[in-house]
């Protein structure tokens, strides 16, 4: 088969090249900490879509910095005493999306959120105020501010809060739930999973914001991770910087967080993918040690894998 990146045995055996900040641990126990003290102060309001078996809500809450974040939230009605969950998370720059697509979970007796990024596709808020370039994109977001101010860093927080704060509902089972989505999704799936360590099942697809280095060494920053190209050109002409830059983006790099994660794992990846390069992808999954299966499409891209959603939602079923 072509090749775009390691031959197969290779990528089993991968570990990434981005570095690793020497307080990356220390990093996000503050992070965490920060999170904790948010007063979320959650509200349900009632949607006008609504079906005959489950009943749709906006939620609101509050995450660091004051950001006021939205997801749509779908219970269930027909269910007896509590009942299991599942967190979506969407691809970059989009948005919770339709309620039509959470019915199927909601059929089978889960409830559903889905969130919406901070700044990006959908209502939730961004607060912004952070030093240097805000152009193009969120991961180089607050590189040039308090390693603090990172963008995605508050982004893997809000996920992590929304999965405690839907585990806290009256309705849920806090020892019951999943997490699940693809490309950005899939990365914001490890996250919560890493950051919020009770997530009992994770399906995650090709996920992305893994392993920055190797991204620019393969001369992929295009696509989702062409920020990094324009960062560079305009503010780092000559790579003066390099090292620092790669050196803290590692503190968003999940495959640093990959260990953290504790809830069972079926991940997918295409081999022939150019958006997110297999590499940076098992760059995460080698790292993590919960239990976990791979499913590889050898001839796919970043695109639709066929079959795989059926059996996350059977590998999710089984909460």
């Amino acid at each position: 088969m072509p090749l775009i990146d390691m031959p197969l045995e290779q990528l089993k055996k991968y570990e990434g090249i981005n570095p690793r900040p020497d307080d990356f641990d220390a990093y996000w126990d503050r992070a965490l900490k920060e999170m904790k003290a948010v007063d979320p102060n959650v509200e349900l309001v009632k949607a006008k879509f609504q079906v005959p078996f489950a009943e749709c809500y906006d939620l609101y809450f509050t995450g660091v910095r004051g950001a006021r974040i939205h997801a749509k939230y779908v219970k269930p009605v027909h269910t007896e005493g509590k009942h299991p969950a599942v967190v979506q998370f969407h691809g970059y720059t989009g948005n919770a999306g339709d309620w039509n697509d959470k019915l199927n979970y909601a059929a089978l007796g889960f409830s559903v959120v889905s969130m919406d990024c901070r700044g990006q596709g959908g209502t939730s808020e961004d607060p912004g105020g952070v030093k240097g370039t805000t152009h193009q994109g969120h991961i180089i977001r607050g590189l040039d501010d308090h390693e603090d101010r990172l963008a995605f860093r508050d982004i893997f927080l809000d996920c992590a809060q929304l999965a405690g704060i839907v585990m806290e509902l009256p309705e849920v089972d806090p020892d019951r739930v999943g997490a699940m989505g693809g490309s950005q999704g899939g990365a914001l799936t490890i996250a919560c999973a890493a950051l919020e360590p009770r997530i009992k099942r994770l399906a995650p697809v090709f996920p992305f914001l893994s392993d920055y280095r190797r991204v620019w060494e393969m001369d992929m920053a295009k696509d989702a991770y062409s920020e990094l190209r324009t960062y560079f050109r305009h503010h780092d002409p000559q790579h003066v910087r390099e090292e620092e830059v790669f050196k803290r983006l590692g503190y968003i790099d999940i495959q640093y967080l990959a260990p953290r994660v504790r809830g069972e794992v079926l991940m997918a990846v295409g081999l022939m993918d150019t958006i997110c390069p297999p590499s940076t992808q098992f760059a995460a999954y080698n790292k993590i040690t919960a239990p976990k299966q791979l499913e590889i499409f050898p001839d796919f891209g970043h695109e639709h894998l066929p079959g795989f959603n059926d059996k996350a939602m059977m590998f999710l079923s089984k909460l």
